[in-house]
């Protein structure tokens, strides 16, 4: 492995136990030690994900039933976004497809050209959208079936659990873990990090460190010294009141809810035995009490804690590999939850670093990793921020700054692009495809300025016809699908 012999993880959690599973499963002859001591609490809230958990976990070998019953897990099949355009309204982020997304064939372009309005949602046009909103689960049909195969999901789950599951699977796989606080850094003469320095006087030396240390940033932060690229003046939340729920009364939503509220949005996120739940505000524009004060008026069943207060601040480390200390997680950087996107920042950035640690040259792959990171870093802001910027509220100070501010250029070329031309442009090392900025200026009615005259070319009445028979199927394969709740059952009982 060019001279990496070990491997040293400082951090448990869900990024220090994803990255030694990985490390684990796909590096050979290099030993993985994990240190982390049970004196330092980790985030382990609820989590969402989106559909590329399900590659990670497929590649570590991970039954699905398995993790399910592990981690309290659900299915989801997006995220519902209410009061975001306006109080009383809301749309679905879906996982699934709306067809062509231009030329003649493009789905959104013929509804919006046939109709008048109160036009039809263009989400009765996406399946799982559909089977969201009548609480439906069932896994994608195999091979090319068609919109029976045409969509995907993730899952909802405990955090600390996963942790807890990755760590047996990573042990079992040879991995070690060291109890221990570090209260030191020691280095070599040329920067590079030699070992970390134990409570205890023990010292843990490695070839590599992989900084999981969370908001701390024990090395990548406080010993490298990397500057913090701060992203609050586009994205000023910082902080969040969490709080688990027993199981909402009723089915178990396959879908994510997000509900925005006087200065953030609070999340809720259904688990097998409880919901996760949470309040992600800017302190900027209220205060910490009343923000919890919102929170337990949004809960749906009785609090099974005391709501815990999380501080952060939005942004990353100006260089994510440095010498021998690569960051992952949180000691990267921290986007707020809204698209689910912490998890997938962990194992996207493990799967881009693994290749490279076979290469001879690690300071050019530190170089092209530092710029891909930061390239995923600035895309999934651009989308968050895009939820904020669509928005039409104006009944409070928070909402009324979010949606006028200046925009990153970046994605101020993408909106005018939309307006102008219809057109979808994504840039690489995008989170986000074309379907989910589809769902999102949909959800938000924000739509192209002029009509595209390449939707003429298709006659009026098969356009309609094209409209109606995708209409028809999504409804009759969705009435058949099983309830979410006893697919559920049927998984676990399947062990």
């Amino acid at each position: 492995m060019n001279g990496i012999r070990r491997i040293v993880i400082l951090g448990g959690g869900s990024a220090g136990w994803m990255s030694a599973a990985a490390f684990a499963t796909g590096l050979r002859g290099v030993a993985i030690e994990l240190v982390e001591s049970e004196e330092i609490g980790i985030i382990g809230v609820g989590e969402a994900t989106f559909p590329s958990i399900r590659q990670f976990n497929d590649i570590l070998g991970i039954d699905e039933a398995d993790f399910l019953a592990a981690t309290r897990g659900s299915y989801k099949l997006g995220i519902q976004f209410r009061d975001w355009k306006q109080r009383g309204e809301h749309y679905f982020h879906t996982f699934g497809d709306f067809g062509h997304l231009d030329g003649p064939m493009a789905l959104w372009g013929q509804l919006r050209r046939l109709q008048v309005a109160p036009q039809t949602p263009l989400g009765e046009f996406c399946l799982p959208t559909v089977m969201a909103s009548q609480g439906r689960f069932c896994r994608p049909a195999d091979g090319d079936q068609g919109l029976a195969s045409r969509y995907t999901y993730a899952y909802h789950f405990d955090a600390t659990l996963y942790a807890a599951f990755l760590r047996r699977l990573a042990e079992g796989r040879g991995a070690r873990r060291t109890e221990g606080r570090v209260v030191g850094v020691e280095r070599h003469e040329d920067g590079r990090v030699r070992a970390l320095r134990l409570a205890d006087g023990r010292e843990v030396e490695g070839d590599l460190f992989i900084d999981c240390s969370g908001l701390a940033s024990l090395l990548i932060g406080q010993t490298l010294e990397q500057r913090f690229v701060d992203y609050s003046h586009w994205l000023p939340v910082d902080r969040a009141w969490a709080v688990p729920t027993e199981r909402a009364p009723g089915g178990l939503a396959p879908f994510t809810r997000s509900t925005a509220l006087e200065a953030g949005w609070a999340w809720r996120i259904p688990l097998q035995d409880r919901t996760g739940n949470g309040h992600v505000f800017s302190s900027r524009y209220i205060d910490e009490g009343r923000a919890r004060e919102q929170l337990l008026a949004q809960l749906d069943a009785p609090p099974l804690a005391e709501p815990r207060l999380l501080r952060f601040r939005t942004g990353h480390r100006e260089r994510f590999w440095v010498k021998n200390v690569v960051a992952i997680g949180l000691a990267a950087g921290f986007l707020e939850p809204l698209e689910s996107t912490a998890i997938f920042m962990v194992h996207n950035a493990l799967g881009r670093l693994i290749p490279l640690l076979g290469e001879a040259d690690h300071a050019e792959g530190a170089v092209g990793f530092n710029v891909q990171q930061l390239r995923q870093f600035q895309r999934i802001r651009d989308f968050i921020i895009l939820h904020y910027a669509l928005s039409e509220r104006r009944d409070s100070e928070f909402w009324r700054a979010l949606t006028s501010m200046a925009l990153p250029e970046s994605l101020d070329y993408k909106l005018h692009a939309w307006r102008e031309t219809g057109t979808l442009h994504v840039y690489d090392n995008e989170a986000f495809d074309t379907t989910s900025w589809l769902a999102i200026h949909a959800g938000m009615g924000h739509w192209p300025r002029r009509r595209s005259p390449w939707l003429d070319e298709m006659p009026a009445e098969l356009a309609g016809r094209y409209l109606a028979e995708r209409h028809q199927a999504i409804a009759a394969l969705a009435t058949h699908m099983p309830e979410h709740d006893s697919y559920l059952r049927s998984r676990m009982q399947a062990l």
